[in-house]
């Protein structure tokens, strides 16, 4: 018997949940190397008020409702086989709601040129979808026709007939969101090994120039279930189940200062940023104050919102000058970031309709930077925001 458990005896796996806190099976396709997970269940305490003849507290009843909350922090690894997801997809598609949708790549044909990009047979994209070529990720703005269709932004080198275009993976956002399953397993194996079920993904995070990428997830969940106190029927499991076999893990993570940010109305890159950081809300309740009830029933989200949160340094060229006047007249504009620069370790964030908030002039250090905080996206019905892996 080890004398202690090992932080880093841990593993982490997700998956989508096919109903409201029940638990799907996993494979070692579901792991992912996960930074830190934070579980935290609470009973409400309700005052007691009835007077016993004494200053002592006589305790609160069994049943009381139970409130689940939690934090998960991973880093961005590569997506080594991409005949599936990574294992952290779940989590992107329990954020944004709709089911991934995976492209498999295609041909560059005749007539390519700028943001025009053009295949040897129909392609298949939709608005929105994600292609790659040459360690870059771009997205569709609109669909010219069954081969061609119009990027947010041109490659840095122009694809040349005949040049293949990348397998990607995207996310993009839906009415309904959909819960997770979160598995925590431990080493020894006689340690507490835990599932929260029912996890509805409140909060998306991430940011660029960090020391490594990485993606924050938050939000609250139906129950969490262990392997010393397991009833049968809870996450409508007949046992707890046992970890997967362990596979071998790919944990190439990526240097958070790799990537590139297109910024502006016709989206230009820029190499001045500093620090950009993508929030999604997604004002999530859980239906958890209803009679007869001691945990959530179900989960439910309330209006998006998407958050982009920008620091660049203060410059006299037109891009960045545009950026201010976009600022102050209200003008939407396009942003994309890339994280990664290698095929296989690209992340791309879409947001095709943002208003930028006027910025605040950072003169503490030598060189002057803009802050432009709080600039919501916008969109028409649940566009406002893509994700996509390549």
């Amino acid at each position: 018997m080890a004398c202690y458990i090992a932080s880093n005896d841990n593993r982490f796996y997700a998956a989508v949940e096919p109903a409201f806190g029940s638990v799907p099976p996993i494979d070692s396709s579901h792991r992912f190397a996960g930074v830190k997970l934070a579980i935290r269940q609470q009973a409400d305490k309700p005052a007691r008020r009835d007077k016993t003849g004494t200053r002592t507290f006589p305790g609160l009843p069994a049943g009381l409702r139970r409130r689940t909350s939690f934090e998960l922090r991973t880093y961005m690894s590569g997506w080594t086989n991409q005949s599936q997801p990574p294992g952290y997809g779940p989590l992107f598609q329990a954020a944004l709601g709709a089911d991934a949708l995976p492209y498999p790549g295609g041909t560059v044909g005749y007539g390519s040129s700028g943001r025009i990009l053009t295949f040897t047979a129909p392609h298949g994209l939709a608005a929105g979808q994600a292609v790659t070529f040459g360690g870059e990720i771009r997205f569709v703005s609109a669909i010219a026709d069954e081969t061609s269709v119009l990027l947010n932004a041109a490659f840095s080198i122009a694809p040349s007939e005949g040049s293949p275009i990348g397998a990607t993976l995207t996310y993009r956002p839906a009415t309904h969101l959909k819960s997770a399953s979160i598995f925590d397993y431990w080493s020894p194996e006689g340690a507490v090994q835990r599932i929260l079920c029912g996890a509805g993904i409140d909060r998306m995070q991430f940011r660029v120039n960090g020391d490594y990428h990485e993606f924050r997830f938050s939000g609250s969940a139906m129950d969490v279930i262990d392997s010393r106190t397991f009833v049968e029927g809870e996450g409508s499991l007949a046992g707890f189940p046992a970890e997967p076999t362990l596979q071998p893990l790919d944990n190439s993570i990526i240097p958070g200062h790799l990537g590139q940010a297109l910024l502006g109305s016709i989206a230009d890159r820029f190499f001045t940023v500093t620090d950009a950081e993508i929030t999604l809300d997604n004002d999530l309740d859980m239906r958890a104050r209803e009679f007869g009830a001691v945990l959530p029933r179900c989960l439910a989200a309330g209006t998006r919102s998407v958050v982009f949160d920008l620091s660049l340094y203060g410059r006299e060229d037109d891009a960045t000058v545009s950026l201010y006047q976009a600022s102050r007249q209200r003008s939407p504009i396009e942003v994309m970031l890339q994280l990664g620069q290698d095929p296989g370790q690209l992340f791309g964030v879409y947001l095709k309709s943002v208003v930028p908030e006027p910025p605040e002039f950072d003169d503490s250090e030598t060189r002057l930077q803009w802050r432009f905080r709080g600039s919501r996206a916008q969109g028409t019905v649940d566009d406002e925001m893509v994700i996509a892996f390549g």
